[in-house]
């Protein structure tokens, strides 16, 4: 364990404030920062328009802006640019937290939002539903969420590493032997340099947390295995507001099975392709890194075809060795009651 402490400050998540319940309110500052965003400071070569237009935003990040002021901006890509913008802020700022506009996003309908700016909102909510957790294996196993890794099975590991954190690496030249097998299948191995966490670096987690460095491994019994576990609960619990309780397995086992959800693209494939009988390649199989049994404490919140039922997660990898989860998916596919069918 390591004691709670500031971690993924490049989340924003300090410039929010919170209600009653923790969840975040967005603040002019946290408006500001997106605004401070290469992909929205207007380059050198901008028009007055645009500068003039940047400039309030930050003075006033709140402020209506009238379709014409777009309009008026010279450069097409500009104004597709702000538009975006200004079309993702006004959903947020609609809802009473990022919580709620999160769920609202994605229970909706996310077409036209940047892949950033959700990206950017994931980032923040996961980091007010971890605080005060003090388990780097269970932070570590949260960047997922809202990091894209790169998957590798070596030694009786299951390795996940930061995909851009790789790709820096890979640039210097300096991967070593795990790096290496976390970027080419066919790597042959030479000497060992990306770190992996562990109980010995685990202290200094939080203070290299928005380095995204070490690598994590979530092979069965290892501490990330369970780390993923209470991260998912946190998760649940906090931006969906359902207590629930989560096992790591090895396989499926159960004759009677009744809900899954895929924690990714390729999981949701593979476990729907087994839930209809049909058969499975061993090798595609093979890219399911990660099992987990979830149970709700408030029973009444499930629809009645999955009541006492445990529901299966699963975490894959694609033919390329990346894994990119989508908590989304938790969201819309755990078994529960509308508030109508709750009442």
């Amino acid at each position: 364990m390591i004691s709670p402490g500031d971690f993924w400050l490049a989340s924003g998540h300090h410039l929010c404030d919170r209600d009653a319940a923790g969840r975040l309110v967005a603040t002019p500052d946290l408006w500001r920062a997106f605004l401070a965003r290469p992909e929205l400071v207007p380059p050198a070569e901008a028009c007055d328009a645009e500068l003039a237009l940047h400039t309030g935003l930050l003075a006033a990040p709140l402020r209506p802006v009238p379709a014409a002021e777009v309009a008026a901006l010279a450069d097409a890509d500009a104004r597709e640019n702000w538009q975006l913008f200004l079309g993702f802020r006004d959903l947020v700022q609609a809802r009473p937290t990022l919580e709620a506009a999160w769920l609202a996003l994605f229970r909706g309908n996310v077409a036209g939002i940047p892949p950033l700016f959700l990206q950017m909102l994931t980032h923040l909510i996961t980091r007010a539903a971890l605080e005060g957790c003090g388990d780097a294996f269970t932070l570590r196993a949260a960047e997922l969420f809202f990091r894209p890794q790169r998957a590798a099975i070596h030694q009786g590991a299951t390795l996940l590493a930061d995909e851009e954190h790789l790709d820096a690496r890979a640039a210097g030249g300096d991967l070593g032997t795990i790096g290496r097998l976390l970027t080419e299948a066919d790597a042959t191995p030479r000497e060992v340099e990306l770190e992996v966490l562990s109980e010995a670096n685990a202290p200094a987690y939080p203070a290299r947390s928005d380095a995204h460095d070490l690598a994590l491994d979530i092979a069965e019994g290892r501490p990330g295995q369970h780390g993923l576990a209470r991260a998912l609960e946190c998760f649940i619990l906090h931006v969906i507001g359902e207590p629930v309780t989560i096992r790591p397995v090895p396989v499926i086992e159960d004759r009677n099975w009744r809900w899954h959800v895929g924690l990714d693209v390729e999981a949701t494939a593979i476990a729907n392709a087994l839930w209809q009988g049909e058969r499975v390649q061993q090798a595609r199989l093979a890219r399911i890194l990660w099992l987990g049994v979830l149970e709700f404490a408030d029973a009444s919140r499930v629809l009645p075809r999955a009541a006492g039922r445990p529901v299966y997660l699963a975490l894959a990898m694609d033919a390329a060795q990346r894994v990119r989860m989508k908590p989304q998916n938790l969201a819309t596919g755990l078994p529960l009651k509308t508030v109508e069918q709750a009442t």
